[in-house]
């Protein structure tokens, strides 16, 4: 396993891969999020959690926010998510929440908007292009950032329970 400078470092034109996964159990509740980040022979895995409540949508996030913030310098990306809500929000949704000063059509505040903002200005950095995976669908690194984000939920679990 490398550090983030060395999956940059020397990334030149070549393409990150990020595979990205959160969740909650239960959904509101403790949270989880996990990356995989490889970029020719560098790997880097990646995980995190929330002992209180947070959400699935929240966790999902939060994945690709600390994936892309870990890059150390601007790359072309590859980024894969189980989460349409995550790439939907991204691709479509997100420059007209901003439009409408960050209200739904509905005239709804939007939920997240913090990660929204967040992700946003994460992938400013990056020329970035999203992909949708199924989940669970044995899809290798799809399955080890779910492994990841499991881990992260139960580590912060039992950080909060000492």
């Amino acid at each position: 396993m490398t550090d983030a400078a060395d999956v940059s470092r020397d990334v030149g034109w070549d393409v990150v891969v990020i595979h990205t996964d959160g969740g909650c159990r239960p959904n509101p509740g403790p949270g989880g999020w996990g990356a995989v980040l490889r970029q020719r022979h560098h790997v880097r895995e990646m995980f995190g959690g929330e002992p209180c409540q947070t959400s699935n949508n929240r966790m999902e996030l939060t994945a690709p926010i600390m994936a892309l913030e870990a890059l150390t310098r601007p790359v072309t990306v590859h980024l894969h998510t189980d989460s349409t809500y995550v790439r939907s929000g991204i691709t479509k949704w997100v420059l007209g929440w901003e439009r409408n000063g960050w209200l739904t059509a509905a005239k709804q505040p939007v939920k997240n908007v913090d990660l929204w903002q967040r992700l946003q200005s994460a992938c400013a950095r990056h020329q970035v292009e999203w992909f949708w995976v199924k989940g669970h669908s044995g899809v290798a690194d799809n399955e080890l950032a779910d492994e990841l984000a499991t881990r992260g939920m139960q580590e912060a679990i039992a950080s909060s329970v000492r």
